[in-house]
């Protein structure tokens, strides 16, 4: 049986406060098209749909017009929420949509109950686990304790449970959403740290044949059988090096298994430069980034003037600028953003406390903080499904 493994469109997410929806439509067109030229059995998309809880009619116009082209092409689809997705609005008319071929999976409850489709060698067993709040779904799945790898732990051993009932030599598919060890995060995914740890082992996912993972951005794979497709496009400057794809993945008879990278569409060349502002405007080498979207970092000493506008007339897209002055070595110390750079929210805030009071906070109020952090996170979750 041949999928597309895809992920992360965050639909109706702007670049820099430039619109996405067209580029976004261009990958949905292609996404349909390699499903029709490559003979595909199935399309899975592992999460974060939307970018928003509440998204925009356009993009919701643009998902609602890609289910229509692949329910016509016969192409069953297996879908699951993320965590910028609302679970509720995109789990509405579940049950009609799945008469159709369109199986959304955004209940947690229903982790272990598949969508099963057969080929020559026999059924396969598609599970779809939604992104898990470890907070709000630990009862629920019966977890041990708040956290990811407890509530994954707990989805992923009702999955093998059902698919023990099932007949012997049954194929099995996991979607998941979630940050698992081993892989590459960027810039534009939101943080989902529970107690100060985000990531799960890819131990978690053992027992199926193919873990079809979303929430990173970048096409990495973790193992044979546990991938990210990544995002297919890019939605920060860190994303400048990744290549846009989907997995074509073909699983054959006894769960052997190959997979393909297809390229995306790329609507515009990303580019970081660096440098004076003189240098900038002036190496040739530079011309080849003209019609890229531009991240310029100025290592001027003193602030220059007006210094978009003159990026903008040799780079015309030109849509960050960061300054991060050269300055003698007994004058030089890191920026605000770079001491941010990579940090949590934990880190960040235990650094203020640092500044502020001239000593780092002790273990318990490391632990009140983090059981601060993780309570707004929470609660932000809960606004997001009562909206």
């Amino acid at each position: 049986m041949r999928f597309l493994h895809t992920s992360d469109w965050h639909l109706g997410r702007s670049f820099h406060r430039v619109s996405m929806i067209e580029a976004q439509a261009g990958f949905l067109d292609h996404l349909v098209t390699a499903a029709r030229e490559h003979s595909v059995d199935a399309v899975l998309v592992a999460g974060d749909v939307y970018d928003r809880a509440v998204p925009s009619l356009a993009a919701v116009e643009l998902f609602d017009d890609a289910l229509h082209r692949l329910a016509a092409l016969g192409v069953p689809t297996v879908l699951i929420s993320g965590n910028h997705d609302s679970a509720r609005r995109l789990g509405v008319g579940a049950g009609l949509l799945g008469r159709a071929g369109i199986h959304l999976r955004t209940d947690p409850r229903h982790c272990a109950t598949p969508v099963v489709l057969a080929d020559r060698h026999g059924e396969i067993a598609l599970y779809g686990l939604p992104y898990l709040e470890p907070a709000l779904v630990k009862d629920e799945l019966g977890a041990r304790r708040v956290g990811h790898e407890a509530v994954l732990g707990a989805a992923m051993d009702r999955v093998r449970a059902d698919l023990a009932t099932r007949a012997p030599g049954t194929r099995s598919v996991v979607l998941a959403h979630a940050f698992v060890t081993g892989g590459h995060s960027s810039d534009s995914e939101r943080d989902i740290t529970v107690g100060g740890v985000a990531a799960v082992p890819t131990a978690v996912f053992d027992g199926v044949d193919y873990t079809a993972l979303g929430h990173l951005h970048g096409s990495q794979r973790l193992t044979d059988r546990v991938r990210y497709s990544g995002s297919p496009l890019a939605y920060s400057f860190s994303e400048a090096d990744h290549r846009k794809s989907v997995w074509l993945v073909d699983l054959g008879a006894g769960g052997t298994l190959t997979a393909e990278r297809l390229d995306t569409p790329v609507p515009r060349q990303l580019a970081r430069i660096r440098g004076r502002l003189e240098d900038l405007l002036a190496e040739p080498a530079l011309e080849r980034h003209t019609g890229a979207w531009v991240e310029a970092t100025l290592t001027d000493p003193h602030r220059p003037t007006e210094p978009m506008a003159r990026l903008a007339a040799r780079f015309p897209h030109t849509l960050s600028l960061v300054f991060a002055p050269e300055r003698p070595p007994e004058e030089a110390g890191p920026s605000y953003a770079q001491r941010l750079a990579g940090r949590d929210d934990q880190q960040i805030a235990e650094d203020f406390v640092t500044h502020v009071r001239g000593a780092a906070p002790d273990p318990y109020e490391r632990a009140v903080l983090r059981d601060a952090l993780d309570a707004v996170r929470v609660d932000n979750s809960r606004r997001e499904v009562d909206r």
